[in-house]
């Protein structure tokens, strides 16, 4: 029996498992990858990305959340990031090219939380074109794709030469080379001179008036001031996903289920999240199943430096 469940928290994350869909779609999923590979990338600009030297920094935080502690030290080698997140657009260029099916196309719904019940919903036809659904208009391509499982971001980065960040480069880079020690990737404040410093949940709860930040859902990549090493939408927008297994960090005796389908995101997004501003900081972490896609999640890649 095929089952996808819903898990309805006031949190990011929305688990659609299905062991039986999975195998059903592996035979889909790996001929599309197959065709990927045969196909060049010639359209995907590898310009706009920003260049970080390896070093030494101390990851985590012990003024956040239970899970992004302990502190602790982490080496990164060089490396070069998207100075945005993959728009609309650049996704389209992958889908032309390879015919590759999202999870989201291939289970037929994706997740959207419905804001006049209060509550998820896996939306029949919400995919990477359409956000809200069908009955909603298109996504604009300068805007960040969503609804974009690890799996097709892990595809996406394949076939453009790229891969996901890990968690670690994430954050080296949300500190500009692990330097800097703001709660935000920005500064300290979310909002300066009157005016929001990113796209974020403005309030405490679901039912909040939303719009102070000049938009109500996701917002064209760069909307916002970049950090001072030229990165936009590093919190806030649309949560990252990074190439790790999330797993509590080294020393930390939190109670823990470890999950290998649970993959690390990063830097919070446009809704509301049960952790609040700390979902937006440069340490804050939480995590999705692979095959999980959502209106708030999307990705921005990486490569080794060369």
């Amino acid at each position: 029996m095929v089952v996808r469940s819903l898990i309805l928290a006031l949190t990011v994350i929305l688990l659609s498992c299905s062991s039986n869909q999975a195998d059903k779609s592996k035979a889909q999923k790996d001929s599309n990858v197959s065709e990927e590979k045969d196909v060049a990338a010639e359209s995907v600009s590898k310009g706009s990305m920003i260049y970080f030297e390896g070093g030494s920094f101390m990851m985590g935080s012990e003024k956040g959340t239970p899970q992004e502690k302990p502190t602790h030290q982490v080496n990164v080698k060089s490396f070069k990031i998207d100075k945005y997140p993959v728009t609309v657009g650049e996704f389209r260029r992958f889908i032309e090219a390879t015919k590759y099916q999202t999870d989201a196309d291939r289970f037929g719904d994706s997740g959207v939380f419905d804001f006049n019940t209060s509550g998820w919903a896996l939306v029949p036809g919400a995919n990477w074109q359409y956000p809200m659904g069908r009955n909603a208009p298109k996504a604009e391509d300068n805007y960040p794709v969503t609804h974009v499982s690890w799996n097709d971001a892990t595809a996406y980065a394949a076939w453009a030469g790229k891969r996901l960040p890990t968690e670690a480069e994430w954050e080296y880079a949300a500190r500009c080379g692990g330097k800097s020690n703001s709660k935000f990737s920005w500064g300290n404040e979310l909002v300066k001179n009157g005016k929001y410093m990113a796209n974020v949940w403005q309030g405490e709860d679901l039912k909040a008036q939303q719009g102070a930040d000049g938009f109500a859902l996701t917002s064209a990549v760069g909307s916002f001031p970049e950090t001072s090493c030229g990165l936009t939408d590093m919190g806030g927008n649309v949560w990252n996903w990074c190439a790790d297994i999330y797993t509590m960090y080294p020393g930390n005796n939190t109670p823990f289920q470890h999950n290998p389908e649970a993959k690390v995101i990063r830097g919070g997004s446009f809704f509301f999240d049960q952790n609040g501003e700390n979902s937006y900081s440069t340490t804050g972490r939480a995590s999705n199943t692979q095959e999980t896609s959502l209106f708030n999640t999307g990705f921005r890649c990486a490569e080794d430096a060369k």
